[in-house]
């Protein structure tokens, strides 16, 4: 039953491998935090601004009309594909750092993508609204499932809460291919070699924390595996 796994073995070792996430995760964002605050104290030989390098990125691609908006918060530049306007944080918007040229940079990728059709970034954004929808639902039926002794509902739910691990999967290209993009551009363009190896530094750590979101949505998805099949040998 349901409140019988507290003192299960498979229940703990789901604990094991979600805290085993967490520490990816952590260990993820402390790299590309140090990579940021260690690129954004170099400052960029031409001393151009992220918003600046971005609009000249976006007109010579024939994307003059993508709207480029200062927004708040560490690291909240995005794309976005709905309304086209790229958004990149005040210190990326305003600073003139490699690190502030590199994220800039990137979102460019994205919206350079976006005109190209790349099919991942259109695969991605096509199943944004069904993943939600089936981490909701998922774990709805996982609750239920376990509650009320139906296997089956429970297993539905493992499988609606899969979509979520194939967002990420599908995440992993299009934000490979976006930094492949930017810094094929900052080194023709924007940065001296010395430069260029910074922003290549910080978005390689950027990248690892995609890769870390990855393994701890499986460790996590494992777990929860863990507990439906305690419960299935209960019954």
């Amino acid at each position: 039953m349901f409140y019988g796994f507290y003192g299960n073995s498979s229940y703990l070792l789901g604990y094991i491998l979600v805290g085993i996430g967490v520490v990816i995760m952590a260990m993820a964002q402390a790299k590309v935090s140090s990579a940021y605050s260690r690129y954004s104290k170099i400052y960029n030989s031409r001393g151009m601004t992220g918003r600046e390098v971005a609009a000249e990125i976006l007109y010579q691609n024939g994307l003059g009309h993508v709207e480029i908006h200062e927004v708040r918060g560490h690291l909240s530049d995005h794309y976005n594909p709905g309304n086209r306007t790229l958004n990149l944080s005040s210190e990326v918007y305003h600073g003139k750092s490699v690190a502030a040229l590199a994220v800039a940079a990137h979102e460019c990728g994205h919206a350079l993508q976006h005109k190209e059709g790349y099919k991942p970034l259109m695969v991605r954004n096509a199943i944004v609204p069904v993943c939600n929808f089936s981490q909701y639902i998922g774990w709805i039926a996982i609750v239920a499932g376990l509650i009320l002794s139906r296997p089956t509902l429970a297993w539905f739910g493992v499988i609606l809460m899969g979509a979520m691990l194939a967002f990420q999967l599908i995440t992993l290209p299009v934000e490979f291919d976006a930094s492949s993009r930017a810094l094929s551009i900052l080194n023709d363009r924007y940065l001296a070699n010395d430069e260029y190896s910074g922003a290549k530094s910080m978005l390689n750590a950027a990248a690892l924390t995609y890769v870390a979101s990855v393994f701890a949505t499986l460790l996590s998805l494992l777990r929860i595996v863990l507990i439906v099949s305690s419960s299935n040998n209960r019954d």
